[in-house]
């Protein structure tokens, strides 16, 4: 499906809020295929983001716990993301 898509499941600490919401952003954007969200489709791309996190997190609640935690670490747990998103909310405060 979609590579960019982490595994949430079995994170110590347990996946946040804000994880499920970035996860579920990328489906809704590669199902969509929208990468840019144009004014007319925001309604509609905003509230499947909701859906699908909703949906997420429920999951995750319902689940088993891993015997193993994932391979990866989630984007938003990587200081070099972390900076870049810093630095993309200061330039936008600015601008």
């Amino acid at each position: 499906m979609c590579r960019n898509i982490t595994v949430l499941r079995g994170l110590e600490p347990a996946a946040t809020p804000e994880e499920v919401t970035a996860a579920a952003r990328q489906y809704v954007r590669k199902v969509s295929g929208v990468t840019t969200v144009n004014e007319p489709a925001r309604a509609a791309f905003e509230a499947a983001v909701e859906e699908v996190a909703a949906a997420t997190a429920k999951l995750l609640e319902t689940l088993p716990p891993r015997k193993q935690p994932p391979t990866t670490v989630p984007p938003l747990r990587r200081p070099s993301v972390r900076a870049r998103i810093a630095a993309k909310e200061a330039a936008a405060a600015k601008g």
